[in-house]
């Protein structure tokens, strides 16, 4: 009777299965967090976007506020983001604060159809008065590259809660980065960056150690393969001695 947290991780989960949870779903408005990893292997990805339209309708009957959103290592691609826009800009996601999609196959047609999402979903949580807190960002593996990081950091700048933000081996180069650096500068709440294997070069970390001034409490930077170099070491190494006594 009380269903806070569901977990469909490792499964295939097929249109007809999707539609009989979402009809439970509905009976649920205190459903909180949504563990719906891996759960579409081997099905067609025409399937995925009707299942998830099914799955998170029963959500929005039933005035559910959710919490944590993990749809990692699905292959939805702009296709299965077709099947989430229309709940990502409702009053459920309102109250949503983390928010995981790593290895999904975004791409950049994909992560601008979420960043939308996440707009508009933002502007009408703060007409209503409780403006949304997201507070982790998880979508690695997505190739997002330049367009995509871009396109996040425009809803990240706005939104100011994040705390966490791992994206790691995304095709992402310097100029991307530098938009990402902004939005991190409004963020300074931020504790966890994950960069991994993005194409940062000394031109990135010189926009990053910008930003990393303005946030003291971090506590773990992930800048691994990133291709920084000595020049781009040095200038990191002297942004980190000056502050984050937490890292």
């Amino acid at each position: 009777k009380n269903l806070h947290f569901l977990n469909l991780e490792g499964n295939t989960l097929g249109c007809n299965a999707a539609k009989h949870i979402g009809e439970a779903l509905k009976k649920h408005p205190e459903f909180k967090k949504a563990q719906w990893k891996d759960m579409f292997t081997g099905r067609m990805k025409t399937e995925i976007p009707l299942a998830l339209i099914d799955l998170t309708k029963g959500i929005m009957t039933a005035s559910a506020q959710i919490t944590v959103l993990d749809l990692g290592d699905n292959a939805l691609g702009p296709n299965g983001m077709s099947g989430l826009v229309d709940f990502i800009k409702s009053p459920a996601c309102f109250s949503l604060q983390e928010l995981r999609l790593m290895n999904c196959g975004l791409g950049i047609t994909g992560a601008t159809m979420l960043a939308n999402s996440l707009t508009e979903c933002f502007r009408k949580s703060v007409e209503a008065g409780t403006p949304m807190e997201l507070r982790v960002f998880a979508a690695g593996r997505n190739r997002l590259e330049n367009q995509g990081a871009k396109a996040l950091s425009a809803i990240f700048s706005e939104i100011q809660t994040l705390e966490e933000i791992t994206i790691p081996q995304n095709g992402i180069y310097h100029q991307g980065m530098a938009a990402l650096a902004e939005a991190l500068k409004k963020n300074i709440n931020m504790q966890v960056i994950n960069f991994n294997d993005n194409t940062v070069t000394a031109k990135g970390a010189e926009v990053l150690a910008e930003a990393f001034y303005a946030i003291e409490g971090l506590r773990e930077i992930n800048l691994g393969d990133c291709l920084l170099k000595d020049v781009g070491d040095q200038i990191l190494s002297d942004v980190l001695a000056d502050c984050h006594p937490d890292l």
